[in-house]
Parts: structure tokens; sequence; C-alpha cells
């Protein structure tokens, strides 16, 4: 549609409009009652996230003395927000605009908010008992009466695939997604056979199995596996998981947490093995934030963390069918 078109009106109406402002002032009124303190961390960042699943996008800004010329949009407030957690914050919360290129649909934004915050000394049990009390709080008058369920990444599994995530051989698992339509099985593990197994998993649970989760219901779903833990902790009792949460409603995923890691060596090695896997997969490498590990090397203190989709969340609560609908103008009206 040309720029001179209807495109110029928001996407949401003002009723969604006034019942998103509703919604973020019932946020911001949970956190304060817990003594969560709000921040505000910069849109711009000097390092992208390594994650081969997450796009960032780039900025070129005039060269000033002490700042590079291209930045980064973030894609999470998680690295600055952990380095306010180093310097002593204590418990903190964000409520903020992020950018994912490569994101679009019924469910993605290229620009969306999240709610984002960490808590210190909470297990990672505690912390799915409170987003799932501030999901209650903002899903209104159904909230109260939605079940809370927990259950292992692969019990999801095994239930709605019938597959053990971490004993299926790689082709069986590229055979699941081939039975959906996503290309044929390969002739074995071979090179990148770790990254390819993951990616299959990603795959499966975004097509199938987290779709068919949280029917009536807040499920969260932990465990996941270690090659999957990112920013998480791994699992003392289980190395093979990662002390790391989703939580799904209605087939779609809302949340996702970590118990975090805070040791600065191994984040690093972390980073170092998603560059390496950037640079198999032909997809950009960046420097790594060394303000983050430096942080984490001061002493990040022992918390739980977690990131909302906001927008996901307006959208359940107003019975909104497509992401665009919850907001003032999506990215193709921007």
């Amino acid at each position: 549609m040309s720029a001179g078109g209807a495109d110029w009106r928001p996407g949401a109406t003002p009723a969604r409009l006034q019942a998103r402002a509703a919604l973020l002032a019932r946020t911001r009124a949970f956190f304060a009652a817990r003594g969560v303190l709000e921040v505000d961390t910069p849109l711009l960042v000097n390092a992208p996230v390594s994650d081969v699943h997450i796009h960032s996008a780039a900025v070129r800004l005039a060269a000033e003395r002490g700042a590079s010329a291209q930045m980064f949009l973030h894609t999470s407030p998680e690295y600055a927000m952990k380095r306010l957690l180093a310097a002593g914050s204590g418990d903190i919360y964000q409520v903020c605009h992020v950018v994912r290129a490569l994101e679009h649909g019924r469910l993605h934004n290229a620009e969306f908010t999240l709610i984002e915050w960490y808590r210190l000394g909470f297990t990672l049990e505690a912390l799915m008992d409170e987003v799932a009390a501030l999901v209650r709080e903002l899903l209104g008058s159904a909230g109260p009466q939605r079940a809370q369920e927990r259950m292992s990444y692969r019990e999801a599994f095994t239930r709605e695939l019938a597959l053990d995530p971490f004993t299926a051989t790689l082709a069986e698992l590229a055979q699941a997604a081939a039975t959906l339509g996503f290309g044929a099985p390969p002739a074995g593990e071979g090179e990148g056979g770790a990254a390819r197994r993951d990616e299959l998993l990603e795959l499966l649970m975004g097509a199938v199995v987290g779709p068919r989760l949280g029917a009536g219901a807040l499920t969260f779903v932990h465990g996941y596996p270690a090659t999957q833990a990112a920013l998480a902790r791994l699992d003392p009792r289980d190395p093979r998981t990662a002390r790391r949460f989703e939580l799904y409603c209605d087939g779609i995923e809302l949340a996702n947490g970590f118990h975090e890691l805070t040791t600065a060596s191994e984040q690093r090695l972390r980073f170092e093995t998603d560059n390496s896997e950037r640079r198999r997969m032909g997809l950009p490498v960046h420097a790594l934030d060394e303000r983050l590990l430096a942080a984490l090397a001061a002493g990040l203190p022992d918390c739980a963390g977690v990131a909302v989709g906001f927008d996901r969340l307006a959208m359940l609560a107003t019975g909104a069918a497509h992401i665009d609908e919850v907001l003032a103008f999506p990215t193709g009206r921007a």
C-alpha cells in the first residue's frame, strides 16, 4: 500500500490503545507493590547478541569521541540490566521497546515491547510463581481461573511428539520435521550436527509442541537442553539440561526465564561458541560485549531473570487475533 493510502491509520483501535495503557499501569503497580525498582537502559548498544537465532539491527552513527560509529538496537535489555545488578542495583525491572530483524507474522513484529525483570536470591521456581502472578493480573477476569502447570522439556516432547529430545537421533528428529514439510532427513550427524540438532528441536518446539501447550492454563516448560542454555546456568542435578523455562498460554510463548549464569569465563566461552557457529552458517560475527563480561567478572549476584512479551500478553487480554491489533503502528506502518 502506498504511503498516501489508508496505512497512515494505527493498527490498534482506540479501545485497545486504552486497554494497553491500563495493562502498562497495572504492570508498574505490580512491581511497585513488590519493591522492584524500574530502570531505563539504552536502546543503542555497543555489541549485538551472539545467538544464531536472533538477528540484531545495526545503526550507523556519526563518529564521536569514545563511541563507535556502528552500534546496534538492543534485542533485549538483559546485558545492560546485568551491569546494573553487578553494580548493586538490587531487584530491577524494565518495560521497553526492543528490535529483532527478520521477525514478522501474527505473533511477531520487528519492534516490540518486553517486560524484563531480575530478582536476587530467587529460585527458578519462585520466579515462575511471580511470572504466573503477573500474567494472571494482566489477563483480567479470566486470569484467576487459569491453572498453573509445569512440565519438563522432555515431558513436553514425549507427550506431543512421542520423542525423547535427549536420546532421539538426528535422523529421527529430522524425520519428524520432514513429516511437517520441513525438509528431508540428513544422512548422519556430520559437521554441525549438534547445531543441526538444536535447529530441529527449536523448529519442532515452535511449530508443533509449543502451539499445543497452555490450553486454558499457564504452562511452564523447564529443563531445556544445555545447548540452549544461552545465559542460564546448567542444572547440577542433570548437566544435560539448563535452568531455563518458557511460559505458554493458549499455544503462545509468553516468557523466557533463566537462573542466571554468573561465571564470566563460561559466558565468554558460550559467546565464542556462538560466533563459531555464526561463521559456519555465514552469519555476521561481531565482537563480544566486554562490558557485560567485565560486570560478570566483578560479581553478578545470584539471581533469576525473565522477559515477558507484553504485546502477546495484550493480545490474550484483549482477544486480539494479530499482534498488529495491539500496536499503535506496526513496523509496516511506521
